[in-house]
């Protein structure tokens, strides 16, 4: 059962935002101060990626941990209507994997940061993001994913 009633929830739930999270900008704006030029959101790609920089063939997608479904402390799934979240994240992912597929046949290089790389208790150091960002836009990887640190054993 939730906590609030349906039109508290419907608010909550209207309040997500899908552009300009708080993780985007992060990312845009550490880009942005080392002399990056990018486009947000091209209406031309399919999914309206997050920050498009034409000039490296290179999309760079910052997804939300819940929002994806990606397998960290972040990624929760809620303890009530289980079976309803487990599907949307999994139409999420699913829709996640054709999009990339989609970027990748049409030339473009993808790099997915995810948000615990940014935040919580396995975040990395945001200069450490940053480089990783770097690196990647000069290489010649076609796709790779920043997450935060793993579990030590």
């Amino acid at each position: 059962m939730d906590t609030v009633d349906s039109a508290t929830r419907a608010r909550i739930m209207a309040s997500v935002r899908g552009k300009h999270t708080k993780p985007e900008l992060l990312v845009r704006s550490a880009l942005h101060r080392l002399g990056y030029r990018y486009r947000l959101h091209d209406k031309k790609l399919p999914g309206h990626p997050d920050i498009v920089f034409p000039m490296y063939k290179a999309i760079i997608l910052v997804n939300g941990c819940f929002w994806h479904g990606h397998r960290c402390q972040l990624g929760t799934v809620p303890s009530t209507r289980r079976k309803f979240w487990l599907e949307k994240f999994e139409r999420n992912r699913e829709r996640d994997r054709r999009n990339i597929r989609l970027y990748r046949d049409m030339g473009w290089r993808v790099l997915v940061v995810w948000e615990c790389a940014l935040k919580g208790t396995r975040k990395l150091r945001f200069e450490e993001v940053v480089t990783r960002m770097v690196d990647w836009l000069h290489s010649d990887a076609e796709y790779r994913q920043i997450g935060g640190r793993k579990r030590r054993s």
